[in-house]
């Protein structure tokens, strides 16, 4: 009887050690497909770091706790959701390493302003590059989501927030059929400047398809194609639509609306017609790419061509 006591007592010890150990066992390792290369991961990430506030956005989306963060720039959209003690791990151009490296994480995210880290942070820890292609933010925005659900185990939630993206760019495409077309300008220090089908806002043009009012625009990295006032009035687009470059960085907020309060801007179509929509500073010119950003612009843009 004593025997068999023990003979139980030994299994059911036994079994419990599996247990434990199974999630270990068999935690297995996962390609991730990216935009410089391929990285692995092995399980499900728990603890992560994020260079890019974009990637950020995604990750709040879905539901993904961030332990580290970018320590410049917060969109304000974003700032009730930061974690108050998440890691500052530098700035959105220069990654703190160290800090990286001390914070011994499982996985850490970069994008487009923050490429150039993985030559380095590819030797500390598993990194992921989640760039997006200005020329189709909203299937760029969809695949990191979709990647993302991946990583995390969770697709489903993924593929939710993909459908609740497509039917909000359908619902702002119909208000914009028949409406005219449009140009996105830009205003920096002063300075005016059209964003065109490949800038950080495209989606305007190739996503919700309101023609550009201008042929051959070539996207500058901040101030777009510089244009002046009398060029405008030329060009008299029926719709602008307004990023503002100076309060997306924090300098000089409610500058956009002042400099456009021009003799020369007001004879324009989309100035008589108040046909003038000032998009999220933030969102369209420090994050651009995230999940709940492009949503707020495309609620904004909604509601100016409701109005």
């Amino acid at each position: 009887m004593t025997s068999l006591f023990r003979t139980t007592a030994f299994a059911a010890a036994l079994f419990a050690s599996a247990a434990v150990l199974a999630p270990m066992a068999f935690a297995q390792d996962k390609v991730i497909t990216h935009a410089q290369g391929e990285t692995t991961l092995t399980g499900v990430p728990a603890k992560v770091l994020v260079q890019d506030w974009a990637v950020f956005d995604d990750l709040n989306a879905l539901g993904v706790t961030v332990a580290g963060v970018p320590s410049s720039n917060a969109p304000t959209y974003l700032g009730d959701k930061i974690p108050a003690d998440a890691i500052q791990i530098g700035s959105l151009f220069e990654p703190d390493f160290e800090g990286i490296a001390a914070a011994e994480a499982d996985v850490y995210f970069i994008a487009a302003r923050s490429r150039e880290a993985i030559g380095t942070s590819k030797d500390i820890l598993p990194t992921i590059d989640l760039s997006v292609d200005n020329g189709s933010i909203v299937e760029g925005v969809k695949k990191n989501m979709t990647t993302l659900g991946d990583i995390f185990g969770l697709e489903a939630k993924a593929t939710e927030l993909n459908a609740a993206l497509d039917a909000k760019v359908a619902e702002v495409k119909a208000a914009a059929e028949g409406k005219g077309n449009a140009l996105v300008l830009v205003t920096n220090a002063g300075k005016l400047g059209v964003y065109g089908p490949d800038s950080r806002v495209s989606w305007i043009y190739n996503e919700v398809g309101m023609p550009s009012a201008l042929d051959g625009v070539k996207d500058g990295d901040h101030g777009g194609d510089s244009v002046s006032f009398e060029f405008l009035l030329e060009v008299n687009p029926d719709w602008v639509f307004v990023v503002d470059r100076d309060a997306g960085t924090g300098e000089n907020a409610g500058a956009a609306q002042a400099l456009l309060d021009n003799e020369l801007f007001n004879q324009t179509t989309a100035a008589k017609e108040g046909h003038i929509v000032y998009v999220d500073p933030q969102a369209s010119y420090i994050s651009m790419h995230g999940y709940q950003g492009v949503l707020l612009l495309l609620d904004q843009v909604l509601a100016g061509l409701n109005s």
